[in-house]
């Protein structure tokens, strides 16, 4: 390794591990999601079942088990706690940007693999997402070392990563890296790579990697594993909508715009240079590169099942893509006037900073210092940004929005989530209750807080319906104060208000 390459090493490390690393375990796990994965892995470790996930105490074929082996073997060895849950995906994420540095750098050069790799950890949703308990960084991970191991031709690492990936997020974990690469060859007209992807071993290392499980699935638990699993949560989940609010065909521009801040700003004209560089050693990588983003975009928007964190995968060949073009433009070759840079930073950024405010403002006052803070972080950026770009100095533009984000990290996890997260969690609800409980009374849980609520209080609780209103005798209830406006002043009597923490309320029923 260069002492360049050692350097820019350190470098990234220090950046990704400040900005994931930072107010990592200081926040509760938010519900509903975090939850699952902590409580599954809890359970993985309580019923010393590693095969089959469970999740208050019964089967859970919702996901495959990587995440949960991840997060059951920090719970292991650091003790179960928020820190440990969402330590994998931070871990994952650095990982993920060393992996692009590495590949961006042997296929563009260093400068344009550090600008890569940094453009990454540094977009808003991928360091979101890898601060978070949840699977969307470790899929993203093993599906971007496939697919850059293919395009460096490195095989028997692309098969590795697909098998992994599948046994991460199910069929995607290869049918991804499929469809990307047969789009790839036809696109290209380039089929005769077929002939040394070296295919039947390389079927043997994906089934080593990615079959396992499936087959001791359904060994165990038969059809009804394939049913929900590969029926419900793959199949109808791509075909019907779990959340019919966000079935919209451009429910996927605004998030790529604001998760990909604040690179949104130069990935437009990033990609269009890409497309039409003529340079023979860029052009095969570079159009690869296009065709992975644009898939899983397309693929995702034409999904009726849509969820924020479904495109996180497109990120790191976009980042890619930004860091050769800031390479490229670092040298201000002719041709290149990136002004749209501070101009679309401008319009971006600027709409980020009035909408913190204004949002603040109308919905969360105690939010206002973090948007105050949000905002005056991105006029700097603006403003820098128009500066060093005007005096032809886009390497520091570049630097400067890293610091900015980097700022902007801590303002997000000391002043926006904390006064947020009390309208997420359940932990504050499930340890009142702890408090109360009498140790033998049914307990009911509204959906949203069950897997927050069974984490933190060690009870699972029944999930709340509306004939369990009525049960006789003794019983507590966990909910928000929507859940029971339907009920008159008269039969809300019959229910004592234990607590009210953070929007949530916990009653009992005499």
């Amino acid at each position: 390794m260069t002492e360049r390459s050692t350097f820019g090493t350190i470098l990234l490390i220090l950046i990704a591990a400040f900005v994931m690393f930072y107010n990592l375990g200081g926040i509760p796990l938010l519900d509903p999601d975090e939850p699952v994965y902590a409580e599954t892995a809890k359970e993985m470790l309580s019923h010393q079942d590693f095969v089959s996930p469970r999740i208050y105490g019964e089967y859970w074929y919702d996901k495959p088990p990587m995440y949960y082996w991840l997060v059951a073997a920090s719970f292991k060895l650091l003790g179960s706690s928020e820190f440990a849950a969402r330590l994998p995906s931070a871990l994952l994420a650095i990982l993920g940007a060393l992996y692009v540095y590495f590949a961006a750098s042997r296929l563009f050069g260093a400068r344009a693999g550090l600008a890569g790799a940094l453009v990454l950890v540094t977009s808003i949703e991928y360091f979101y997402l890898g601060k978070a308990a949840v699977t969307d960084i470790t899929l993203t991970f093993f599906l971007t070392v496939s697919l850059l191991a293919f395009l460096e031709r490195r095989y028997y690492l692309f098969y590795i990563c697909a098998g992994l990936a599948t046994v991460t997020k199910g069929p995607v974990g290869f049918l991804f890296p499929g469809a990307v690469i047969f789009l790839y060859m036809l696109l290209t007209r380039n089929f005769s790579l077929l002939k040394e992807m070296k295919i039947p071993a390389g079927i043997v290392l994906f089934a080593l990697f990615g079959l396992p499980w499936y087959v001791a699935m359904y060994a165990i638990h038969g059809n009804a594993f394939v049913d929900t699993f590969l029926g419900f949560h793959n199949v109808t989940r791509f075909t019907s909508p779990e959340h019919p609010e966000g079935v919209l065909w451009y429910y996927f521009i605004p998030v790529l715009i604001l998760g990909f801040l604040p690179w949104t700003a130069v990935m437009l004209q990033a990609v269009w240079a890409a497309l039409t560089d003529s340079r023979p050693q860029h052009r095969r990588p570079l159009v690869f590169l296009a065709i992975w983003a644009a898939f899983i975009f397309l693929f995702f928007t034409a999904s009726r099942t849509k969820l924020v964190s479904y495109i996180l995968p497109m990120y790191p060949p976009l980042a890619i893509i930004v860091g050769w073009y800031l390479d490229r433009i670092m040298d201000w070759r002719r041709g290149d006037r990136p002004f749209a840079w501070p101009l679309l930073l401008t319009v971006f950024g600027g709409l980020l900073a009035a909408g913190a405010v204004y949002g603040a403002y109308n919905a969360m006052p105690d939010l206002l210092p973090g948007a105050y803070f949000t905002a005056a972080v991105f006029i700097a950026m603006i403003l820098g940004t128009w500066y060093f770009v005007a005096k032809r100095d886009v390497s520091r533009a570049f630097w400067l929005q890293i610091a900015g984000m980097a700022v902007f990290v801590v303002v997000l996890m000391s002043l926006l989530f904390p006064p947020a997260a009390p309208a997420f969690h359940a932990r504050d609800v499930a340890q009142a209750f702890t408090a109360n409980y009498d140790g033998k009374s049914p307990v009911y849980v509204v959906k949203f807080l069950r897997p927050g609520f069974a984490f933190y209080s060690g009870v699972y609780g029944t999930e709340l319906a509306y004939e369990h209103w009525g049960v006789p005798g003794k019983a507590y209830f966990v909910i928000r104060p929507g859940d029971w406006d339907w009920m008159n002043n008269t039969e809300k009597q019959k229910f004592k208000v234990l607590a009210a923490v953070g929007e949530k309320l916990l009653l009992v029923k005499q």
